[in-house]
């Protein structure tokens, strides 16, 4: 198998994804890029946290589907992404249960409680529900994919992207995290401290936490 390093950092995120409660059943499905124009992408049906090796699917921007298991059916928003935001190597697709109940409501999530969300949880967008796996969801993500690495798929799941596959995992698990502490301290009527707008800018541009993200005017 081509790309093989690929795909056993892409294997080891499933198991990462299964045994941190970021993913169920088969509801999800994550990729990561596989030169200028190709990605690898887990087979449709899977159960991403139970893969094995052989588990993925290699595919094109131009012919799709290219070799190994059929893709999921969500390959053309994971597709959208990478034809849209060049420098982004990895897609995680995930229904943890915090970020999707964010997803199926009206609450907001939150950047502000602490550094790793200030960071990964700087932006994120809202895309209204279409069907998994339909050319209009792919079409709505590519419309906003630019502008976030976040997105929160209503009454569907959450879709984080990244440069590499270790910062999409850490994306994923701040975005879970940020989502049930948030959920957690409304259930018990904890007042939280959030930090305010300047300091999150602060942090963001002064702190040398990471590179400042050059996100679209």
């Amino acid at each position: 198998m081509e790309h093989l390093t690929t795909v056993k950092e892409l294997h080891e995120a499933g198991l990462f994804m299964k045994e941190n409660d970021l993913v169920w059943g088969t509801a999800g499905n994550i990729s990561a890029r596989a030169g200028e124009n190709q990605f690898y992408i887990s087979a449709s049906g899977t159960r991403v946290g139970h893969m094995e090796m052989d588990g993925f699917s290699l595919c094109s921007f131009e012919e799709g589907w290219v070799s190994g298991k059929k893709p999921s059916k969500e390959f053309n928003m994971h597709r959208a992404v990478y034809e849209e935001r060049p420098e982004i190597g990895a897609i995680l697709h995930a229904s943890p249960f915090y970020s999707t109940l964010i997803a199926c409501s009206d609450v907001e999530l939150p950047s502000n409680y602490f550094v790793e969300a200030m960071y990964y949880l700087e932006r994120v967008e809202r895309i209204p529900y279409c069907h998994p796996g339909s050319r209009e969801l792919a079409d709505a993500v590519k419309e906003k994919a630019k502008d976030t690495n976040v997105m929160l798929l209503e009454n569907h799941g959450i879709l984080i992207y990244d440069e590499s596959i270790k910062e999409a995992r850490m994306a994923l698990q701040t975005m879970e995290y940020t989502a049930k502490m948030h959920i957690t301290a409304i259930e018990k009527g904890i007042t939280m401290q959030g930090l305010n707008k300047e300091q999150e800018q602060d942090f963001l541009l002064n702190s040398g936490y990471k590179p400042v993200r050059d996100w679209p005017r």
